[in-house]
């Protein structure tokens, strides 16, 4: 950034002074928010942050979301998948629990946004099966690109999306939505990418069909910076 040019009077102290304390408010709370959101793993002190380090555009929400988030049915009942619409997706409905038989996963989901850094929020830390999606995005089976993160591991043990990595294309899974309905996704494609060089287009750009990201932390942990280096992206689309 380039500097503003000199002023022809002596600055008065005083707002720099406050920019400087606020400045340094913030950076305390960016740090303390970042040692909240760390997860360490007994494999010497590693942290899941758990999300991207770019945040997915925002999408207006369909008049249709439902307001509440009922009890998902139980894993044994047969959800009935709902009607598509015009778009060849389903009505806007919040997700409930997302099942991935392959790996285990049989987990509720929680509401993510995106935080003071810009980036998005992963899920508690404190829970090891928990799954978040955005929001302010698209609900899952809905035409367009939602997104679901989870963390790899925790502090003691391994977390909700710890093989996620063994999902491969043709895999399937399902969303248990709060209408009732079940969204099935066949998996196209599972990629890492590097943190600092994050294809924010390729894995949030907005798609005409119902897609899915499924995201984690991947790659060798940085300890300086106490994250992994990479995330992991598996690709998916409605059945």
């Amino acid at each position: 950034m380039a500097a503003s040019p000199p002023s022809p009077e002596a600055p008065d102290p005083a707002p720099s002074r406050r920019r400087l304390r606020t400045a340094v408010s913030v950076v305390w709370a960016v740090a303390a928010l970042a040692l909240a959101m760390g997860l360490l793993t007994g494999r010497g002190g590693s942290t899941d942050a758990g999300g991207p380090p770019h945040a997915p555009p925002a999408v207006a929400p369909a008049a249709s979301a439902a307001p509440s988030v009922p009890e998902a049915p139980p894993a044994s009942a047969a959800a009935p998948r709902s009607a598509a619409s015009e778009d060849g997706g389903l009505p806007r409905s919040r997700p409930v629990r997302l099942h991935i038989p392959k790996i285990a996963v049989d987990a509720p989901f929680t509401d993510l946004a995106i935080g003071r850094s810009g980036q998005l929020d992963p899920p508690p830390a404190d829970d090891t099966n928990l799954v978040g999606w955005y929001a302010e995005g698209h609900s899952p089976g809905e035409a367009g690109t939602a997104i679901i993160a989870g963390h790899v591991d925790t502090k003691t043990s391994p977390a909700v999306f710890a093989r996620l990595s063994e999902l491969r294309k043709g895999d399937r899974f399902h969303v248990v939505r709060a209408d009732g309905s079940r969204a099935n996704f066949v998996v196209d494609d599972a990629r890492s990418f590097p943190k600092d060089d994050f294809p924010s287009e390729r894995v949030y750009g907005d798609t005409p069909d119902p897609q899915v990201r499924l995201i984690t932390c991947s790659g060798a942990y940085d300890r300086q910076a106490r994250d992994y280096t990479e995330n992991l992206v598996v690709f998916a689309h409605l059945a």
